[in-house]
Protein backbone atom coordinates (compact mmCIF):
# COMPACT_ATOMS: atom_id res chain seq x y z
CA UNK A 1 0.00 0.00 0.00
CA UNK A 2 1.60 3.32 -1.51
CA UNK A 3 1.46 6.73 -0.15
CA UNK A 4 -0.36 9.42 -1.93
CA UNK A 5 1.70 11.18 -4.14
CA UNK A 6 2.71 14.66 -3.34
CA UNK A 7 2.84 17.24 -6.00
CA UNK A 8 6.19 19.21 -5.86
CA UNK A 9 5.72 23.00 -4.30
CA UNK A 10 9.07 24.05 -5.69
CA UNK A 11 8.76 25.86 -8.80
CA UNK A 12 11.16 27.63 -11.24
CA UNK A 13 10.25 29.77 -13.75
CA UNK A 14 10.07 27.86 -17.28
CA UNK A 15 12.72 29.71 -19.09
CA UNK A 16 14.91 29.23 -16.16
CA UNK A 17 14.24 25.23 -16.43
CA UNK A 18 14.98 25.71 -20.57
CA UNK A 19 18.62 27.02 -19.45
CA UNK A 20 19.04 24.49 -16.65
CA UNK A 21 18.83 21.59 -18.43
CA UNK A 22 21.47 22.14 -20.72
CA UNK A 23 22.40 22.46 -24.81
CA UNK A 24 23.06 19.37 -26.65
CA UNK A 25 20.86 16.65 -24.74
CA UNK A 26 20.84 17.42 -21.48
CA UNK A 27 23.59 18.00 -18.52
CA UNK A 28 25.39 14.40 -17.23
CA UNK A 29 27.45 16.21 -14.62
CA UNK A 30 27.80 19.21 -11.96
CA UNK A 31 31.00 20.61 -10.76
CA UNK A 32 30.96 21.80 -7.64
CA UNK A 33 33.71 24.29 -5.17
CA UNK A 34 33.42 23.57 -1.88
CA UNK A 35 34.68 26.46 0.16
CA UNK A 36 31.75 29.13 -0.34
CA UNK A 37 29.42 26.66 -2.23
CA UNK A 38 29.29 23.75 0.08
CA UNK A 39 30.44 25.79 2.73
CA UNK A 40 30.08 28.90 4.13
CA UNK A 41 33.32 30.08 2.99
CA UNK A 42 35.10 30.49 6.71
CA UNK A 43 38.08 28.20 7.70
CA UNK A 44 38.43 27.80 11.42
CA UNK A 45 41.74 26.15 12.08
CA UNK A 46 42.35 25.39 15.41
CA UNK A 47 45.48 25.17 17.57
CA UNK A 48 47.35 22.70 16.14
CA UNK A 49 47.06 24.08 12.71
CA UNK A 50 43.60 21.74 12.07
CA UNK A 51 40.83 23.05 9.93
CA UNK A 52 37.38 22.70 11.15
CA UNK A 53 34.59 23.56 8.19
CA UNK A 54 30.49 22.85 8.61
CA UNK A 55 28.20 21.45 5.64
CA UNK A 56 24.84 21.60 5.08
CA UNK A 57 22.51 18.48 5.09
CA UNK A 58 20.31 20.09 3.18
CA UNK A 59 23.20 20.29 -0.16
CA UNK A 60 24.90 16.91 1.05
CA UNK A 61 21.46 15.29 0.84
CA UNK A 62 21.19 17.52 -2.60
CA UNK A 63 24.25 16.07 -3.78
CA UNK A 64 22.83 12.02 -3.34
CA UNK A 65 19.91 13.24 -4.80
CA UNK A 66 21.29 14.46 -8.40
CA UNK A 67 23.32 11.20 -8.36
CA UNK A 68 20.15 9.60 -7.86
CA UNK A 69 18.76 11.58 -10.94
CA UNK A 70 21.14 11.14 -13.63
CA UNK A 71 23.56 13.74 -12.96
CA UNK A 72 27.02 12.58 -11.69
CA UNK A 73 28.35 15.05 -8.48
CA UNK A 74 31.86 16.18 -8.89
CA UNK A 75 33.53 17.70 -6.22
CA UNK A 76 36.88 20.34 -7.38
CA UNK A 77 38.61 22.34 -4.46
CA UNK A 78 41.33 24.56 -4.59
CA UNK A 79 42.17 23.45 -0.89
CA UNK A 80 42.78 19.65 0.86
CA UNK A 81 41.73 19.09 4.61
CA UNK A 82 40.37 16.00 5.81
CA UNK A 83 37.16 17.32 6.72
CA UNK A 84 36.21 17.90 3.10
CA UNK A 85 37.46 14.13 2.22
CA UNK A 86 35.46 12.70 4.61
CA UNK A 87 32.48 14.52 4.05
CA UNK A 88 33.00 13.48 0.18
CA UNK A 89 33.32 9.97 1.26
CA UNK A 90 29.96 9.97 3.85
CA UNK A 91 28.65 10.98 0.86
CA UNK A 92 29.66 8.39 -1.46
CA UNK A 93 30.64 10.32 -4.34
CA UNK A 94 32.75 8.89 -6.94
CA UNK A 95 34.46 11.92 -8.48
CA UNK A 96 36.23 14.20 -6.33
CA UNK A 97 39.89 16.78 -7.12
CA UNK A 98 41.19 18.02 -4.09
CA UNK A 99 43.97 20.89 -3.96
CA UNK A 100 43.68 21.49 -7.85
CA UNK A 101 45.33 25.28 -8.82
CA UNK A 102 43.83 25.11 -12.04
CA UNK A 103 40.57 23.77 -12.46
CA UNK A 104 40.26 23.44 -15.78
CA UNK A 105 43.38 21.66 -16.01
CA UNK A 106 41.62 19.16 -13.64
CA UNK A 107 38.52 18.81 -14.89
CA UNK A 108 39.10 18.12 -18.77
CA UNK A 109 41.37 15.09 -18.59
CA UNK A 110 38.34 14.20 -15.88
CA UNK A 111 35.62 14.53 -18.20
CA UNK A 112 37.01 13.41 -21.15
CA UNK A 113 37.29 10.30 -18.53
CA UNK A 114 33.76 10.28 -18.16
CA UNK A 115 33.43 10.67 -22.14
CA UNK A 116 31.61 14.16 -21.67
CA UNK A 117 31.69 17.71 -23.37
CA UNK A 118 31.70 20.81 -21.71
CA UNK A 119 28.11 21.41 -22.63
CA UNK A 120 26.70 18.39 -21.09
CA UNK A 121 27.69 19.75 -17.44
CA UNK A 122 26.88 22.49 -15.09
CA UNK A 123 29.36 23.93 -12.12
CA UNK A 124 28.86 25.54 -9.35
CA UNK A 125 31.26 27.78 -7.81
CA UNK A 126 32.11 31.23 -5.91
CA UNK A 127 35.14 33.33 -6.62
CA UNK A 128 37.62 33.49 -9.71
CA UNK A 129 39.34 30.52 -9.35
CA UNK A 130 35.71 28.73 -10.35
CA UNK A 131 35.99 31.73 -13.65
CA UNK A 132 37.27 28.68 -16.03
CA UNK A 133 34.90 26.34 -15.37
CA UNK A 134 31.70 28.56 -15.05
CA UNK A 135 32.91 30.58 -18.43
CA UNK A 136 32.38 26.58 -20.55
CA UNK A 137 29.74 24.42 -19.08
CA UNK A 138 26.12 24.43 -20.24
CA UNK A 139 25.06 25.70 -16.85
CA UNK A 140 26.52 28.13 -14.29
CA UNK A 141 25.56 28.60 -11.21
CA UNK A 142 26.76 30.41 -8.04
CA UNK A 143 25.72 31.20 -4.27
CA UNK A 144 23.74 34.47 -3.63
CA UNK A 145 27.26 35.59 -1.75
CA UNK A 146 29.39 35.02 -4.47
CA UNK A 147 32.24 37.83 -6.11
CA UNK A 148 30.44 39.84 -8.87
CA UNK A 149 32.50 38.34 -11.13
CA UNK A 150 31.11 34.85 -10.74
CA UNK A 151 27.56 36.12 -10.83
CA UNK A 152 28.02 37.94 -13.82
CA UNK A 153 28.60 35.03 -15.96
CA UNK A 154 25.97 32.83 -14.22
CA UNK A 155 23.24 31.91 -15.71
CA UNK A 156 21.59 31.18 -12.53
CA UNK A 157 22.40 33.04 -8.56
CA UNK A 158 20.87 30.72 -5.50
CA UNK A 159 18.29 33.16 -3.22
CA UNK A 160 20.46 30.94 -0.54
CA UNK A 161 23.83 31.41 0.34
CA UNK A 162 27.09 28.89 0.16
CA UNK A 163 26.99 26.39 2.93
CA UNK A 164 22.94 27.22 3.78
CA UNK A 165 21.22 25.20 0.95
CA UNK A 166 22.73 27.34 -2.45
CA UNK A 167 23.76 23.69 -3.12
CA UNK A 168 20.35 22.24 -2.66
CA UNK A 169 19.25 24.60 -4.59
CA UNK A 170 21.16 24.49 -7.73
CA UNK A 171 20.54 20.57 -7.50
CA UNK A 172 16.67 20.95 -6.95
CA UNK A 173 16.91 23.25 -10.04
CA UNK A 174 18.64 20.93 -12.16
CA UNK A 175 16.44 17.86 -11.29
CA UNK A 176 13.08 19.83 -12.15
CA UNK A 177 14.95 20.63 -15.73
CA UNK A 178 15.77 17.12 -16.53
CA UNK A 179 12.27 16.08 -15.01
CA UNK A 180 13.41 13.76 -12.32
CA UNK A 181 12.40 16.39 -9.19
CA UNK A 182 8.96 14.87 -8.91
CA UNK A 183 9.77 11.11 -8.93
CA UNK A 184 12.27 12.15 -6.55
CA UNK A 185 10.34 13.48 -4.13
CA UNK A 186 7.56 10.70 -4.51
CA UNK A 187 10.14 8.22 -3.72
CA UNK A 188 11.36 9.99 -0.20
CA UNK A 189 7.13 8.82 0.97
CA UNK A 190 7.77 5.50 1.33
CA UNK A 191 11.91 5.15 1.90
CA UNK A 192 14.18 7.68 4.08
CA UNK A 193 16.45 7.32 0.73
CA UNK A 194 14.37 7.11 -1.80
CA UNK A 195 14.64 4.15 -3.41
CA UNK A 196 12.09 1.37 -3.67
CA UNK A 197 10.88 -0.83 -0.39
Amino acid sequence: MGTTPLQAALRFPPELLLKAQGRALGLKAAIFDVDGVLTDGRIYIGEQGESFKAFSTLDGHGLKLLAQGGITPIIITGRDSPAVRRRVADLGLQHAVYGAKDKYAVAQPLLDQLGLHWDEVAAMGDDWPDLPLLTRVGFACAPAQAHAEVKAVAHYITAATGGHGAARECCDLMLQANGRYQQLLNGHLDTLDGGHP
